[in-house]
């Protein structure tokens, strides 16, 4: 195949669709330009080590694809390479694996309601990428973007002075190949922070939607309270596309029912540069980096860009609620025993105390740095009627929601709250509320730095219209070089 002459790097869904439409390029030769792209940084020259498994069919999809272009009711995501993150399940010959070596044969026979999604929009999924083992939800004291299946993850900003890590966890796979232009956009999950966290410190846009937005149904869980997809992407326009065709209501997840007249389908409409004119947004200084850390004075810089696009700065204090819960324990341990009571006979657990014993067999090759937080979980009770796991959700949809954003945001009028990074990921997160980040900058050592916008449910038009107004007014990205 010739090489492509289109620039592959940076490269946007409107670009590509121009492209395709100028008949300028395919997506055979999309496809096949991404898979070299892979070969070269990701498995050779600096290994960002961040794609675990790629699609065999993915070129006979594409060429399908092709053969069809043009037929009425194509949308933006029509023969557009997407990747997913190694939690959510597919038909393909991939097995969804979490990162850990108990699934690497877990093949699922049904996709998951976003790759369905994905795939009734025409997108290709190209693979499947690594992550934080059981999205960090394994034990403590390691480094994010590690797993025992998949190795760590680099930064792609950071491979000459690698420091474990950096990448941000546990959607690492999935920020590391887009910044590093190895696909369009893809998707993550988050339960805390999960999405912002790898985004922000990839210098990419992140969405953690309000949680029903996008259903759970085949993605390995952590916490049915917290947790959900969303999209990852180089500019919030591909975001919010993506956005858009991932939503819907799904039967098999009862949290999708409260999405109905909330939801939206096409987020694009909420792409408006003037967006920060007159808006409120609160923040709370408690909340960044101590004063002249590199993180820091890109934060200030980009609070002032802020107020001179118009925003109005509203200064705040947050309450902050000491409160040891375990809402994600005992439902880490409901949800995975339901998830593996449905593997097939492939697979040789069936139940997290299978996975916990299954490490133990070989500790050094399955659980490098131990396995705390699933024997944690194994633990606590799996009723969904415990009193103590009622009482601990109870106190986290409370203290984050009504006695904290819900409060914070109405004595203010504010339309968000700011964020650097994912440094209050938590309260949203627990609350189940939606939130953007954006990159902002780099530090002195060319680490990225990104702002959040946070807000009340369903408000994801309004934090889309925020950090699209910030990126284009700003527009601060810069592409990691290999070479």
């Amino acid at each position: 195949m010739e090489k492509i002459t289109f620039e592959l790097e940076e490269a946007t869904i409107y670009d590509i669709q121009q492209a395709f439409e100028n008949n300028e390029l395919t997506s055979v030769e999309l496809v096949q330009a991404y898979l070299d792209r892979i070969e070269k940084y990701d498995k050779h020259g600096p290994k960002i080590n961040s794609v675990l498994t790629l699609n065999p069919d993915a070129l006979k999809i594409a060429e399908e694809l092709d053969g069809m272009r043009g037929q009425e009711g194509q949308g933006p995501l029509y023969g557009i390479p997407v990747l997913l993150k190694d939690n959510i399940d597919t038909t393909d010959d991939m097995p969804t694996t979490a990162g850990t070596i108990a699934l690497q044969e877990n093949y699922a026979i049904e996709d998951s309601f976003v790759a369905t999604q994905l795939r009734q929009a025409g997108a290709i999924i190209l693979g499947k990428v690594n992550l934080s083992e059981w999205a960090y939800f394994m034990t403590e004291n390691v480094p994010s973007g590690f797993s025992n299946l998949g190795g760590q993850v680099k930064n792609p900003y950071g491979v000459e002075t690698f420091e474990a890590g950096s990448v941000g966890g546990s959607s690492s796979g999935t920020g590391a190949s887009i910044a590093s232009n190895f696909a369009v956009v893809g998707i993550g999950t988050e339960t805390s922070g999960s999405i912002l966290s790898p985004a922000s410190a990839n210098s990419i846009v992140g969405i953690k939607p309000t949680v029903g937005l996008i259903s759970r149904t085949g993605i390995i869980p952590i916490a049915e309270s917290q947790d959900t997809a969303g999209p990852m992407a180089r500019t919030v326009a591909d975001a919010a596309i993506l956005l858009g065709v991932v939503t819907g209501v799904d039967e098999r997840d009862l949290a999708t029912e409260a999405s109905v007249g909330k939801g939206l389908l096409d987020y694009t409409p909420h792409l408006k540069v003037d967006a920060l004119k007159g808006a409120r947004i609160g923040l709370d200084r408690s909340f960044l980096s101590d004063e002249g850390k590199d993180e820091r004075i890109v934060m200030e810089q980009a609070i002032g860009e802020l107020r001179s696009l118009g925003a109005i700065i509203e200064e705040v204090e947050i309450p902050k609620h000491e409160f040891d819960s375990k809402v994600l324990w005992y439902e880490f341990k409901r949800g995975v025993n339901d998830y593996l009571s449905r593997v097939s006979s492939d697979v040789p657990v069936k139940s997290l105390e299978d996975v916990i014993e299954f490490n133990r067999e070989d500790p050094v090759i399955r659980m490098k740095f131990g396995q705390v937080e699933l024997e944690k979980a194994q633990a606590l009770s799996d009723d969904p009627q415990d009193p103590t796991y009622l009482e601990h959700r109870e106190t986290d949809l409370r203290t984050s929601a009504a006695e904290g954003i819900d409060r914070v945001m109405a004595e203010h009028n504010l339309d968000a709250l700011l964020f650097q990074n994912n440094h209050g990921a938590a309260m949203p997160a627990k609350a189940g509320y939606p939130s953007i980040t954006v990159p902002a900058g780099y530090t002195n050592k060319g680490m990225p730095v990104g702002i959040t916008f946070s807000a009340l449910a369903w408000s994801e038009p309004r934090l889309i219209e925020l950090a699209y107004a910030y990126e284009q007014a700003t527009k601060k990205r810069v592409a990691p070089k290999f070479e």
